[in-house]
């Protein structure tokens, strides 16, 4: 079996005395796209906090490649491949789309091929190209979203972080986004996926975990998880 390229075993973590995530176990596979479900709530966020470093863990493991980033500031979790596409996007509104994908290739290894790499995104975006000028703030929701992705695809992580990418988003615009996030995984990326749509979730993705009141109470491939009755009754209604 391939070593997992993220794994986190038995963390907790806390915000000042509110414990929010409890005994949290998942890895997460190179080259795939792991969906976390869950009500809003669950913890869902919390994990990727964790992962990025903006949270650290009171307990617990969290190895990337195999080496212990429990303690890791944020700015170094960049740098060891780890980019965090927060939940609303968080983008700077009165810079251009350009300027904003700029700021993305912030570290020492990525700055030297800025006009590369933004190529790149133009190609993965064209819209973005268009718009390239355009300040973000003024962008659509759809093409808000695509920015934020493009901006963390800037610093060539290994693992991207994707925190409700179609959260306020119109149904067609979503299938847009997540088609993209499909691409960005089949160019090597692999994507850790927080979804409070299961259908779309698991839809796009290789397999996935329940998350519910910070514990993982369900993990399995997205075929299983999507036919297991828990999940239907629970989240699709059915």
């Amino acid at each position: 079996m391939t070593a997992p390229l993220l794994e986190m075993k038995n963390v907790a973590a806390f915000y000042k005395d509110f414990q929010a995530l409890f005994d949290i176990t998942l890895i997460v596979p190179p080259g795939e796209i792991v969906a976390l479900i869950g009500a809003n709530g669950a913890g869902k966020t919390t994990i990727l906090r964790v992962i990025s470093g903006l949270l650290r863990p009171r307990q617990g493991n969290l190895r990337f490649e195999g080496e212990d980033i429990s303690k890791t500031p944020p700015h170094r979790t960049v740098e060891h491949g780890i980019s965090h596409v927060p939940e609303a996007r968080q983008l700077f509104p009165h810079m251009s789309v350009e300027e904003n994908l700029t700021l993305g290739a912030y570290i020492a290894r990525c700055r030297p091929k800025l006009k590369e790499l933004m190529e790149q995104e133009f190609e993965l975006f064209p819209r973005l190209k268009e718009r390239r000028k355009q300040m973000a703030g003024t962008l659509s929701g759809g093409e808000q979203q695509m920015v934020a992705i493009a901006r963390a695809l800037m610093s060539q992580p290994k693992l991207l972080l994707l925190d409700e990418p179609s959260l306020g988003l119109a149904p067609k615009v979503t299938e847009e986004v997540l088609t993209r996030v499909q691409q960005v995984a089949k160019s090597g990326v692999t994507v850790l996926l927080v979804e409070q749509n299961v259908v779309d979730g698991l839809s796009i993705s290789n397999r996935g975990y329940v998350v519910e009141n910070g514990a993982i109470t369900l993990e399995g491939s997205s075929k299983e998880l999507l036919a297991n009755e828990q999940v239907r009754a629970a989240y699709l209604g059915l």
